[in-house]
């Protein structure tokens, strides 16, 4: 049976209505996520992301992170830059290695992170973990195909193999493609 609704020019099942209205209700709350966070902290989700990994143990190289989130080395360096400018992470120099750059959040860093408000990633990573493990294998399973479908499947993998936190693969800049 088909709704006589068109998008793009095409007649939608019902049932694909149902899922993109489901996919439009995720990302708008992903963008009222985003938001909030920009009003309470001045941050983007990827700039609390990287903060919040550098919480993680003290001091990490700019690569290591990187390979946590699943980002370049020059995206990674962009972020940082804009951490640097906003005084919320420092840089030192290795002392056996002069190359190795050492990266570590400052006291103000510290301090954003406990007003960051949770947001989506931790409202889902809440939720997901009380389902039961068939439940999780399940939207894991949809999830994934989801992202195949639109052509995402290699750009998060990283960061959702990495680490419990939820996030997107970031351009150049440290922002979400749009």
């Amino acid at each position: 049976m088909h709704d006589r609704s068109l998008e793009q020019g095409r007649t939608v099942q019902a049932p694909t209505k149902t899922a993109l209205s489901a996919l439009r209700k995720i990302l708008r709350k992903t963008e009222l996520n985003s938001k909030a966070l920009m009003r309470e902290t001045g941050l983007t989700p990827s700039q609390l992301i990287f903060m919040q990994m550098l919480d993680d143990g003290g001091e990490h190289t700019a690569g290591s992170i990187a390979a946590r989130m699943g980002i370049t080395q020059a995206t990674a360096t962009a972020l940082i830059h804009k951490l640097e400018a906003l005084g919320v992470v420092m840089r030192r120099k290795g002392q056996t290695d002069r190359r190795q750059v050492w990266l570590s959040l400052t006291e103000s860093g510290r301090k954003i992170l406990e007003i960051a408000p949770d947001g989506a990633h931790a409202q889902f990573h809440a939720a997901f973990s009380v389902l039961a493990e068939w439940e999780q294998l399940m939207l894991i399973a949809a999830l994934e195909r989801v992202a195949d479908m639109l052509g995402a499947e290699d750009e998060a993998a990283a960061v959702l193999a990495a680490d419990p936190m939820l996030a997107p693969r970031l351009d150049a800049d440290g922002d979400v493609p749009h």
